[in-house]
Formats: C-alpha cells, sequence, structure tokens
C-alpha cells in the first residue's frame, strides 16, 4: 500500500473511528509506548492462563491498566494531538483513575466485608474513579454509551432517592457500593467476560492479521468470484464476511478491506455509493459471521448460559442468509448495469491460493480446541496465538519478524483498550437497570403499547436496539441490547437464545442505518461517495437483516432450537433464501430486466410470504415468484435479439 493510500486510510479511521483517535508518538517515547503496551499484553496472557485471585482484585487492576493505557493513547480531543506531549491534566486524571481502582484491588477483602456500611472516603474514591472513567470512554467509545449511561445514574440516584426515608448521601453510598464494588456493577459480567475472553482473542486477531491472511482472504474471494458479473463487489462481500469476523469492527474493517476493493467496484462500474454500501454492509456482517463473530459470541455464551460452540453453530444459517441477501443485491445490480469481472488472467491461481492455506491453521485450530471442550478458553487462544506466530514465520512473504510480535503485542493492548472501557460502562448500565428494576418498566411499557400482537412489540424493540447501538462499539452493544431489550422478548415468549441473537442483529445493524451509520459514512469516504446516500443504499443491500431476526423469532428452529429435524430446517433455510431473492428483487427492481411496479410489488410479497414460517404461505409465495419469474424471463426472451 503506497504511503499516500496509508494516510488516507489512517484520515478515514480517524474521523469514522473514535479507536484510531490517538496520540501521536515518535522516537523514545514511541518505543517506550510500544514496550509498556507489549508488557501489558504479555502479562495479560500470564494473569488470564494462571492468575486465580478474586474477581474483585483481578478486575479491578485489569481497569486500572487499562485506564493508564487509555490516557496514554487518547487526547481530550481528536484535534487536541501534539507529537510525543501528554498534557499534565491527563496524568491528573491517569493517576487518579487508576489509583481509585488498584486501592480497591488492594483492599478488597477488607472493602467486601464492610458491605453497604462503606465510609465516606470509600464513595469518595468509587466516584472519583467512575468519573475518570467516563471521561475515558468519551474519549475512545464516544457519547452514545456516555449519554446512556448518564441517565441511568441519574435516574437510579432519584429513584432510590424516592424510597423510604435515606438522605442524599446514604443513597450516593448505596449506589457507589452497588456500582463499583461489587461484581453487579463496573466489574461485572461485560468486563469478567472481557479479561477472560475477549482480550486474548483480540490479541490472537492482532497476531492473525499480521500473517497474511487478510490478503489470502481477498486472493482467495477474487478467485471464486472476481471474474463473474460485478465481480470485485462480489469480492468485497465474501472477503469482509472473513476479515470481518476477525477483527471485530464494522468501520476497522470497511476501511482495511474497502481501500482495496472500493477503487475495484468503481473501476469495474458501480457507482460510488454502492461501492461504499457494498464493503460497509458486507463489512458489519462480519460481526455476525462465526466462528469469531467479532468476539460477541464469548459475551453471548456467557448472558446465554450455553457453550461458544453453541452460539457459533447456531449463528450459522443466519449468516448464510444475511450474506446470500447482500450476495443477490450485488448480482442482480451487476446484471442490471451489465457490468464484468476481472480478467480471469489476473487472479491466483488454485495452486498459488492451495500453498497459502497453512495461514488458515490457527484460525482451524482454535476452532478445534474450543469446539472439542477439552480445554479453557483461555488456554485454546494461547494456543492459536502461538500457532499464529508459528504460521507468520513460514510465511516467506510476509514473514512475522520480532518487530512484528511487537507489534502484534501493543495493537493487541490498545484495541483492548476500548473494548475494556465499553464493557466497564455497560456493566454500570446493567447494575443501574437492577439497582431500579428498570427492565420490568421497559418491559410492562412495550407490552402493553404491544397488546397482544407480538409483531408490534418485535418491531419496538428493533427501534430500541437501532437507537441504543448507533456508535457504540459490538462487544458494548450487546451488553447494553442484553441488559436492556432481550428480557422484554424473553417476557413476550420467545425463546431466550432467539431473544439474545434478535438484540444482536440489530444493535450491529446501527452501524449502516442512517443517521449514525458510521460504518456506511467510512465506506463513502474511501469511495468519495454522498454518506447519506451510502448508508440508505447499505440498509437496502442489508435487508437480510432487518427479516432474518423476524424468522428465527417466530421459528426458532433457524437456530437450531427445539425439535428440529433436517427436512424442517432445510425447508426453512431454502424459502428464507427465496424470500430474501424476492425482497432483494423487489427492492433494486431488476431480475432479467427492470421491473415494473406490479412486478416489484409480487416480487415483495411473495418474498414475505415465504419468510413466514408455515407449509401454507410456502406454497402460495413460491407459487407467486414463479409466475413473476416465468413472465419475467418468458418476456425477455421474446424479445428480438
Amino acid at each position: 500500500m503506497s504511503n499516500t493510500n496509508l494516510n488516507n486510510h489512517d484520515a478515514i479511521m480517524r474521523k469514522f473511528d473514535l479507536e484510531s483517535n490517538t496520540r501521536i508518538w515518535t522516537g523514545r517515547a514511541k518505543l517506550f509506548v510500544k514496550i509498556i503496551s507489549s508488557l501489558f499484553s504479555l502479562f495479560f496472557i500470564y494473569a488470564t492462563l494462571f492468575s486465580v485471585a478474586l474477581p474483585e482484585v483481578r478486575l479491578t487492576r485489569f481497569i486500572a491498566f487499562i485506564i493508564i493505557l487509555g490516557f496514554i493513547h487518547y487526547p481530550v480531543r481528536k484535534n487536541h494531538l501534539r507529537e510525543n506531549h501528554i498534557p499534565l491534566y491527563d496524568i491528573v486524571l491517569m493517576v487518579v483513575g487508576a489509583s481509585s481502582f488498584l486501592y480497591f484491588s488492594f483492599n478488597a477483602l477488607e472493602i467486601i466485608k464492610m458491605t453497604t456500611r462503606i465510609q465516606p472516603l470509600h464513595v469518595f474514591i468509587a466516584i472519583m474513579g467512575l468519573l475518570v472513567l467516563f471521561e475515558l470512554a468519551r474519549r475512545c467509545v464516544g457519547l452514545p454509551i456516555l449519554c446512556v449511561s448518564s441517565v441511568l445514574l441519574i435516574y437510579a440516584f432519584f429513584n432510590q432517592l424516592s424510597y423510604g426515608s435515606s438522605g442524599i448521601f446514604q443513597v450516593l453510598r448505596s449506589i457507589a457500593y452497588k456500582l463499583f464494588y461489587t461484581t453487579n456493577g463496573v466489574i461485572g459480567t461485560p468486563i469478567n467476560v472481557c479479561y477472560t475472553y475477549i482480550v486474548l482473542f483480540i490479541i490472537f486477531g492482532a497476531f492473525i492479521e499480521r500473517t497474511g491472511i487478510a490478503k489470502f482472504f481477498i486472493s482467495f474471494a477474487n478467485k471464486i468470484a472476481g471474474s463473474s458479473s460485478g465481480g470485485p463487489a462480489k469480492v468485497a462481500v465474501i472477503s469482509s464476511a472473513l476479515c470481518g469476523m476477525v477483527s471485530g469492527s464494522s468501520v476497522g474493517n470497511t476501511v482495511t478491506t474497502g481501500s482495496i476493493t472500493i477503487p475495484m467496484m468503481k473501476e469495474t462500474g458501480y457507482d460510488p455509493e454502492f461501492s461504499g454500501a457494498v464493503e460497509a454492509s458486507a463489512s458489519t456482517g462480519g460481526q455476525i459471521m462465526p466462528p469469531i463473530m467479532g468476539a460477541a459470541a464469548f459475551l453471548m455464551s456467557e448472558y446465554m448460559g450455553i457453550s461458544y460452540y453453541e452460539v457459533a453453530l447456531k449463528a450459522i444459517l443466519p449468516a448464510v442468509l444475511y450474506f446470500a441477501g447482500i450476495f443477490i443485491s450485488v448480482h442482480l445490480e451487476a446484471k442490471r448495469l451489465g457490468l464484468k469481472g476481472v480478467v480471469p488472467s489476473t487472479l491466483s491461481t488454485w495452486r498459488r491460493l492451495f500453498s497459502k492455506s497453512f495461514l488458515l491453521l490457527p484460525l482451524v485450530l482454535l476452532v478445534l480446541l474450543v469446539s472439542s471442550g477439552l480445554r479453557t478458553m483461555q488456554y485454546s487462544a494461547s494456543v492459536s496465538i502461538l500457532a499464529a506466530i508459528i504460521v507468520g514465520f513460514l510465511n516467506k512473504e510476509e514473514r512475522l519478524t520480532f518487530k512484528k510480535i511487537i507489534e502484534a503485542l501493543e495493537a493487541g493492548a490498545k484495541g483492548a483498550i476500548t473494548v475494556a472501557v465499553a464493557c466497564s460502562i455497560a456493566g454500570i448500565i446493567a447494575g443501574c437497570i437492577t439497582i431500579t428494576g428498570l427492565a420490568s418498566v421497559m418491559i410492562n411499557g412495550i407490552v402493553r403499547l404491544a397488546a397482544n400482537a407480538k409483531i408490534l412489540g418485535l418491531l419496538l424493540t428493533m427501534i430500541s436496539c437501532i437507537i441504543l447501538g448507533m456508535g457504540v462499539p459490538t462487544t458494548a452493544n450487546y451488553c447494553i441490547m442484553a441488559s436492556t431489550t432481550a428480557p422484554i422478548l424473553i417476557y413476550m415468549g420467545i425463546p431466550q437464545v432467539a431473544a439474545h441473537f434478535f438484540v444482536f442483529y440489530f444493535g450491529i445493524v446501527a452501524d449502516i442505518t442512517p443517521p449514525v451509520a458510521l460504518a456506511a459514512y467510512a465506506g463513502s469516504a474511501i469511495a468519495k461517495g454522498n454518506p447519506m446516500k451510502t448508508g440508505i443504499k447499505a440498509t437496502r443491500l442489508a435487508i437480510a437483516a432487518f427479516i432474518v431476526p423476524f424468522i428465527f423469532a417466530y421459528n426458532p428452529s433457524l437456530l437450531l432450537i427445539g425439535n428440529i429435524t433436517f427436512f424442517k430446517v432445510a425447508q426453512m433455510f431454502i424459502t428464507s433464501l427465496l424470500g430474501i431473492f424476492g425482497i432483494s428483487s423487489a427492492l433494486g427492481g431488476y431480475v432479467f430486466r427492470n421491473n415494473n411496479v406490479i412486478e416489484r410489488i409480487i416480487y415483495a410479497v411473495g418474498g414475505l410470504i415465504l419468510i413466514i414460517p408455515d407449509t401454507l404461505t410456502d406454497i402460495i409465495g413460491l407459487i407467486m415468484l414463479s409466475c413473476v419469474f416465468a413472465y419475467d424471463y418468458y418476456v425477455v426472451k421474446k424479445r428480438p435479439q
């Protein structure tokens, strides 16, 4: 990649991805930061594998180190960037924040015994720690999650004040204890999962990226679909699905793979908005692509009480439907525009691709170790990191040097900051909901609005998820949804797994749904297109993401839940796929020719009817699609050549 492309890449990431708005370190300062970050990753791998300390000790020390790294990397504002400079107030905040959590860590047993009888000093320390954490969240995660957590904190304070005759200090002490000093707040389930699993997999992803696997994925996708009609767009769909499941960032994946695929799409003949939309929708879908699923699979496993292997297995069919929907839309658009593919002679040979297939070994090893259940997740991730290092050494074209190993460790530590801070804030959100009983209030409100209409309840929950998910990273996004909206669906009678997948999907699509469609806006910046139009087209391309959750909400068999048979699952999958084809055709307005309004309506209605899980509706929908499809084909064949 040329220096110009690298500069463009960095500029777009800084604009649309808060994780990239970091301080600029050079020379000895850069070396010092690199060493500190690398040591954090190494210490973390060791601590995760061997530490037997209490959660109150392990997690508070982890957050303290994250705060130190966070203020080293993230300035107060993205335009406050001076080379090799960290202002005094940031050093003060770093020391105050880290000291607050370390104080709890070193005095954990004593404070645990005190329970709600903690002293004013403990309340002050808790408030300082939370305020510093909030400031770091503002810098590296963004305002949306901060607004949600702040509103809930204020609500929790007044809610507790309104109950009983407790004074202001007593309420403050109670909230500080519950949110700071117990495992139901900042050191709750999200940060525990982050510490136990997610950071290791972030480090694993950093090593995987440096083995050259992204180029392999793109070459592989090119070989499969590059020479077909509109090939580069199909390459973007396949490669983004493969790269996105490892990267864990919709924006990061859009910029990384998009810097290669978007120019190729534009050269083929796609307009800038469509090119950016394809990459954004496919990159966002990487978060739902098993087996890694952007690390959210580990959180889902914890919240739902099932194994990681089960989560990944249940995610396969919905993910295939999602990407099939994008692939169909891309193909129909290419046919409509009469676009060609890449010249076959320029593509890698199967022999060359096979010679590079060893790059997949760390991923294959990870899946085998995790699915076998013979070892812990931490052990499996650590062994897979070692495998990635070995594979990197074997790759002659992009050999993994000592410098790259240090870079991977540094990138892992840096990537952990945002996720850990987001998970900490998500723990506060969950804690506030628990303290106030807000979940039951939300459940009663939506159930009352929906009455007996399940579809209305699902639609209201969908809207809530999209709003709450705007601008929030994947992991924190799911934590918020699991705490706030999933219980609503479970109360309505939807199975737990289906409810969690439903809210996860709609939290993710916030990255491509205007007005806060960060992945779509990043794609438009690379394509030099209109951001809002790109967001609208990305939403249309990802229509499957808006349909599939309703399928498994009404028929959980798609998630392999309940009394299932191969025939039942196959029937539902095929009819759902045909339904998505019908809706995509209606939205695109083209199958064999440009369709009129009536034909598009028939495609849409037939597609929607096919999606309804019932044999009768499947037959009706199939007849409707078959008739309009056959008529479409007949009209084209009757035209004079």
